[in-house]
């Protein structure tokens, strides 16, 4: 059996049913639980006995709209945290995964992202799930157990709305693509290759513990990404050269305004940010199912 905490999330369901392709059993932990599932109150180590693994998904995610308290990050990234990983610790239970994110290592990248980055995050989300692997991290790992600590960077799959859900709408609806003037170059994971790699970590065991960074192959800059988009939904990507300080002025009324873009939505799709996968790949000795470009596209095409 292998227990998945946050089983209702995005990556939640995909693995549910990443799991379910391959039979393997799961055990799906939810607040608001459902037949065959449990509560985190319910889960114990008896529990934690009976299960190979514990794919822990479960967290509270960075809020755009900015209304969530500080304390709010740390209770869910942090506290609950730790004590899923104090019942693993007592238990029977092989592997312990933690989906922490590149945002516990850095909001900005220069040059490419790795393991060795000294983390430095500045938001109260990244620090709640660095606070829950320096947790992880302090704790030995007794004999026979596995711990492994994921950071990765943009997830995408099926059906998920983020920011390429707003990119889809510019092409799709013939929205010339403003923000061509912006170079950039960032890194992805689709979510095939995330379920992918958490069954390797559960099933190779010369794996070692350890923080890995997720990524995709390859990064793409957003104008690329949009060509992509437009390749998709056969329809040619406009792709427009508005000047920088037009294309600012516009987010920071959105900071204020409901409008489509904001400051914070301008830097997610024209910073750049590249997370090297090398560590986990050579680790694995195996290559990810899907590439960058095809990972998008899947994505794009559930959008239709």
């Amino acid at each position: 059996m292998n227990i998945i905490t946050g089983n209702k999330g995005f990556v939640g369901v995909n693995l549910t049913s990443f799991f379910k392709k391959i039979d393997k059993s799961i055990l799906g932990i939810s607040r608001t639980p459902s037949e065959g599932e449990v509560s985190y109150q319910e889960l114990n180590t008896a529990l934690f006995n009976k299960a190979k693994s514990c794919i822990h998904l479960a967290g509270k995610a960075h809020d755009l709209k900015k209304t969530s308290e500080d304390k709010e990050y740390f209770e869910v990234n942090t506290e609950l945290t730790k004590t899923l990983f104090n019942q693993f610790l007592e238990s029977d239970c092989e592997v312990f995964v933690y989906m922490s994110s590149v945002k516990a290592a850095a909001d900005a990248v220069e040059g490419g992202l790795t393991e060795d980055t000294i983390p430095n995050p500045v938001t109260v989300y990244g620090n709640s799930k660095l606070a829950a692997e320096n947790y992880i991290l302090s704790k030995g790992i007794p004999e026979g157990k596995r711990v492994y600590i994921l950071r990765p960077c943009m997830i995408h799959g099926p059906n998920n709305k983020g920011n390429l859900n707003l990119l889809y709408s510019f092409v799709s609806k013939g929205i010339p693509y403003p923000f061509g003037k912006y170079e950039n170059k960032r890194s992805f994971v689709s979510v095939e290759n995330l379920c992918f790699v958490i069954n390797e970590l559960i099933e190779n065991k010369a794996i070692p513990s350890g923080i890995y960074n997720i990524a995709d192959d390859a990064s793409l800059s957003t104008t690329h990404l949009v060509r992509i988009i437009g390749k998709v939904v056969q329809k040619p990507a406009k792709i427009l050269n508005t000047p920088k300080f037009i294309v600012n002025t516009i987010a920071k009324l959105g900071d204020v305004l409901p409008l489509p873009i904001n400051s914070e939505r301008l830097q997610k799709l024209t910073e750049n940010y590249e997370v090297s996968n090398t560590k986990i790949k050579k680790a694995m000795k195996k290559e990810l199912p899907l590439t960058t470009e095809k990972g998008i596209e899947i994505t794009i095409a559930s959008f239709l």
